[in-house]
């Protein structure tokens, strides 16, 4: 059985030994392709592996024609639009993916984001606290429950919003529920995006939340870049010289954010939601282990192409 990790941002080596030890405990073959510069080489490295691990690597249509052992891909971590679904379920592909392993690490992310745009980004001045502020969180899965959890320890009000998770079950953890994403943006300053890319969510996100958010409105998004209507984000900064927008992936339209909102926005240089050692490890340790558990047992827990 070969077990083939592709990753152009390859996992820490640490990680890399957890994957090891795992696929070694059950016979495996480790095969490992990493900082690869050209999808031919993905293509190559695929023909004979009968597992895959990736990161946010594609894998596509023309992957998966080209892996014609392949039982099962993983993606190490929450998000799995790099996987094509349905190409995957055409050659009865199991698609999963490692929910809750990268959470604190983006949850953590989202809070000091926040702290480095309330204090102007530490240039001495003075700047505004997280305390007694409203926070909304919009999605209540694993990471929403974590920028719950921290903001509570900030003093922060919380707010939710979630459509698929019940009232009762957000409220359980000190998180006051909202009706609708309109009673969410109305009612917090601060928000925080954890809602996945698809496509009924794409460019959801737009003038019609962020112009009713209160005074001093900051929009949180350590989702997709996808889920942001760019030109409709462009106009609320141009109508709303109190609004902001941090987030882990610039936008396309950051250029132009960046010579005309100076003080009112931050990117980091690359998606940096899960790059912590602990993520890197809980989420390729997990990858290995859902292989070896499908492989043995048939297990399909965190199966995404049902």
């Amino acid at each position: 059985m070969k077990v083939l990790v592709a990753t152009v941002k390859p996992f820490a080596g640490a990680a890399v030994s957890k994957i090891k030890e795992v696929l070694d405990e059950s016979g495996y073959e480790l095969k490992l392709l990493e900082k690869y510069e050209d999808k031919q080489q993905l293509l190559d490295a695929v023909a004979d592996a009968d597992a895959l691990i990736v990161r946010s690597d594609k894998v596509d249509s023309e992957v998966i024609d080209a892996a014609e052992k392949l039982k099962i891909v993983v993606r190490a971590g929450a998000g799995y639009d790099n996987l094509d679904l349905e190409a995957c379920k055409s050659k009865n592909i199991v698609a999963m993916n490692t929910p809750g392993q990268n959470s604190n690490a983006v949850a953590e992310l989202a809070l000091g984001m926040m702290v480095f745009l309330a204090r102007g980004g530490f240039n001495g001045k003075p700047g505004t606290e997280l305390r007694n502020k409203n926070l909304g969180i919009h999605a209540y899965g694993n990471v929403g429950k974590y920028v719950g959890e921290i903001a509570k320890g900030f003093g922060m009000n919380v707010f939710a919003f979630d459509p698929f998770v019940n009232d009762a079950d957000i409220e359980k953890d000190g998180i006051k529920a909202v009706s609708s994403a309109e009673e969410l943006y109305k009612k917090c300053q601060y928000v925080s995006l954890h809602i996945p890319s698809n496509e009924k969510t794409k460019a959801s996100i737009g003038k019609n939340l962020l112009s009713i958010m209160p005074g001093g409105a900051v929009l949180v998004n350590t989702a997709r870049k996808e889920v942001i209507n760019e030109k409709e984000l462009l106009e609320v900064f141009k109508e709303r010289e109190d609004f902001s927008y941090i987030s882990d992936i610039a936008p396309d339209c950051s250029e132009d954010i960046e010579e005309s909102f100076d003080g009112r926005y931050f990117f980091t240089p690359k998606k940096m939601g899960a790059q912590t050692a602990e993520a890197n490890i809980n989420a390729g340790f997990a990858a290995a282990n859902q292989i070896v558990a499908f492989i043995e047992k048939g297990d399909e827990t965190f199966r995404v192409n049902k």
